[in-house]
């Protein structure tokens, strides 16, 4: 006899509990809101397969971007790599391409994201420690030496400094005789989540915006194929806030951008189709797809409904994903691999156009060339052993991930309306807004830690009393010196009055409206260093410095 859910909770589950309690009296989303311990048809009474979900390839994209998604062309399999210098680099970035890898995706060290130079005082202990060191144009021609840059795509994670490393990139491939036309790949060059939650700015939003749009213009033209903008929630998510403010703070960035390109004289289907986005992937597995599709949904209705786009292109979410670095543990770190594993698989369900899945040692140091290996594996193990890329969005129609694909979706409009309030992102960020939602998601998140409301395997679990740490990679003490040495020799042979020629073009400019990419990659090709072009806009625009929140 068929009864409704209410009735099966009235009676067969309920007889159930009373024999024996289950593990928690509330389970919960990362939101907080509470996960049912069942879904069924009534969960979904209101629900159109056409107006939420519709088909691969087709508005509003919840079942992906591609009709044919992974059974025409599997995911991106991009390793985030880069430490020491441009050389060591080079090394690491031809390994994995051996190995299997498809695309290339930069690393950079601290100072360089903050736009000093390797022999700066402020660099000091830090050169090359957390990515590559990247100075200068003959830095950006070594590491891309015997790589042809028309032929394989490069994402690079930048963005206070990024117009000039994106000019760097550039004038590396026109040394390399590359087609412009054909150059692919993506700079991250999203300012707003480093005041929100990174901390690697360097001016204030404003003029930082500015250095954005003029990205935005000239990619247009020159390098038509490169995506000029990949609008990140990874690190707002890694400081701790939850999957629906990963999307709704990293959607209102995208609508800042955006407005700040239309401002500027650009149409949304002009650039639309070169937008991208930058996803982590946490431990909650289904979660973790249904935020995915809801993403592909909620930004499809922005560009539709506020920016009148008639282009589909436009309208396309696509995104690269890494596993979540926060979610790994320093204890018994080989736990680490299934933690990856499990959400490299949930990425690929939700339908991811590329990946990074990190190495297990990650949470003791940067990734061991071993541990590289093993985390492309675990990807390509995935892609080809697994069935699960045979088939598109095999989850969809399931009854709890289409209403928690709803649910999130819901938080994320909530949000948006109150950031419009506010005045859009900007406002909010100058305000404080998105960084107070973050800090408390996350105190929220640690005292689950330390009550053990939520387990994490090896921490406050199952731990044991000593781990012997797996052996890891350890920079050279000296390559900063090192760096300084190649720095000087630079300095000492290049034509340093059409360096300060171009130096000066960028100093007139920087009061103006004048489009700044011309003026970046001539003093680039003069073999101007990022710490001279950074130098001379912290004079003209100032620093911005950090505002506080409680």
């Amino acid at each position: 006899m068929s009864k409704s859910k209410h009735e099966w909770g009235e009676t067969t589950h309920a007889k159930a509990t009373a024999r024996a309690k289950e593990r928690r009296e509330r389970f919960e989303s990362s939101s907080g809101a509470e996960v049912e311990a069942l879904y069924a048809p009534e969960d979904l009474a209101e629900w159109n397969y056409h107006e939420k979900l519709g088909y691969p390839g087709e508005y509003p994209f919840t079942r992906g971007v591609q009709p044919t998604m992974y059974r025409g062309r599997l995911w991106t399999m991009r390793q985030y790599a880069g430490f020491g210098d441009a050389e060591e680099s080079n090394r690491r970035y031809k390994f994995l391409l051996q190995q299997g890898q498809t695309g290339l995706s930069v690393a950079f060290d601290l100072p360089t994201q903050i736009g000093y130079d390797s022999d700066a005082p402020e660099a000091e202990g830090e050169v090359g420690k957390v990515g590559v060191a990247i100075s200068s144009l003959e830095d950006m021609e070594t590491l891309t030496a015997g790589i042809p840059l028309d032929q394989i795509t490069t994402s690079m994670t930048i963005n206070a400094s990024a117009a000039v490393l994106l000019a760097f990139y550039v004038a590396a491939a026109k040394r390399q005789g590359a087609d412009l036309g054909k150059l692919g790949g993506t700079i991250q060059n999203d300012i707003l989540k480093e005041y929100i939650a990174r901390g690697t700015y360097i001016f204030p939003p404003r003029p930082s915006l500015r250095l954005v749009t003029d990205i935005f213009a000239w990619c247009k033209d020159v390098v038509p194929e490169w995506n000029t903008i990949s609008i990140s929630g990874y690190h707002m998510r890694e400081a701790g806030c939850t999957a629906a403010q990963e999307i709704a703070f990293t959607f209102a960035n995208a609508i800042e951008y955006v407005d700040a390109a239309v401002r500027a004289g650009l149409a949304f289907d002009e650039f639309g189709g070169r937008l991208a986005f930058f996803w982590a992937c946490h431990s909650n597995f289904l979660e973790e797809v249904s935020k995915f599709r809801a993403a592909r949904r909620i930004w499809a209705k922005i560009a539709k409904e506020r920016y009148a786009s008639k282009d589909p292109r436009a309208q396309m979410l696509r995104f690269h994903t890494q596993t979540g670095g926060a979610t790994l543990t320093a204890q018994q770190p080989l736990n680490n691999l299934v933690r990856t594993t499990l959400q490299a698989m949930s990425a690929v369900l939700g339908g991811t156009q590329s990946l990074h899945t990190n190495s297990f040692d990650e949470a003791l140091s940067l990734p061991s060339e071993g541990a590289v290996e093993l985390a492309l594996r675990t990807q390509q193990v995935i892609a080809y052993e697994t069935g699960v890329a045979d088939t598109i969005d095999p989850l969809a129609g399931s009854y709890f991930i289409e209403a928690e694909t709803d649910r999130i979706e819901a938080e994320v409009w909530a949000y948006l309306a109150r950031i419009d309030d506010f005045g859009g992102a900007l406002e909010g960020i100058e305000q404080g807004f998105q960084q107070r939602e973050i800090q408390e998601s996350a105190y929220r998140l640690q005292r689950q830690l330390e009550t053990k409301d939520r387990v994490v395997v090896g921490v406050n679990q199952f731990t044991t009393e000593a781990d012997r740490p797996p052996d890891i990679l350890r920079i050279d003490p000296e390559v900063g010196r090192k760096r300084a040495a190649s720095l000087a020799a630079l300095r000492a042979r290049r034509d340093n009055a059409a360096v300060r020629a171009a130096l000066d073009r960028i100093r007139d400019a920087a009061s103006t409206d004048e489009n700044m990419m011309p003026l970046l990659l001539d003093a680039v090709e003069a073999y101007a260093t990022v710490g001279e072009i950074c130098g001379v806009l912290r004079e003209e625009w100032g620093e911005y410095h950090e505002v506080m929140t409680i």
